[in-house]
């Protein structure tokens, strides 16, 4: 499952797996405990778990890594669309909060795709009604950053798991960010 995957664009090494938690690893085919409908995305960000609804019933549990206090968000929105290796560009806010990334400002073009590109090898974008969130849905080369809040808001996930994601999900899906574990999603 944490395989290297060579055949990628830029290869994927294999996951250390002694760097995430085994709590965190894909589970398929589990008790939905969501009661969305089929096709839908769910991310809990207390349980730092995202599970994507196969079937009645059914889905797939990822474990992920979300945002660090302050930057968290909830509520409902849609995956507007998706992309292999994208082009990372980090909103304005977090140029100014890191003058250090005006190098990848939309300005100057963004960073390039890449193995060390902080969106990973796919990224799914999250849209409220028409309007781009700035979150996504993301790829990490960083394991051990799953299953703690570390990021500006997106949800991260391994390389595998977020391409193993992309493969199976689709556009226009919807995706509901829980605030806390009991809770329902705050809109």
């Amino acid at each position: 499952m944490y395989q290297a995957l060579p055949n990628e664009r830029f290869p994927v090494p294999a996951v250390d797996v002694s760097k995430v938690d085994p709590a965190f690893w894909r589970q398929e085919d589990i008790d939905d405990p969501t009661g969305e409908p089929i096709g839908s995305l769910i991310v809990d960000t207390s349980a730092k778990y995202l599970y994507h609804v196969t079937a009645p019933g059914r889905a797939t549990r990822y474990g992920i890594g979300v945002g660090r206090q302050g930057f968290a968000w909830s509520g409902r929105a849609h995956m507007a669309y998706k992309r292999e290796w994208p082009r990372w560009t980090p909103p304005d806010a977090m140029v100014a909060r890191q003058p250090e990334l005006e190098p990848y400002s939309i300005a100057n073009g963004g960073m390039d795709p890449g193995p060390t590109n902080p969106l990973g090898a796919r990224a799914l974008y999250i849209h409220q009604g028409n309007v781009d969130t700035l979150y996504r849905l993301h790829g990490t080369h960083q394991p051990s950053s799953i299953g703690r809040a570390v990021s500006s808001g997106c949800i991260r996930l391994l390389n595998q798991d977020v391409i193993h994601l992309y493969d199976n999900v689709r556009d226009g899906s919807p995706i509901v960010v829980l605030e806390h574990r009991t809770g329902a999603a705050s809109t």
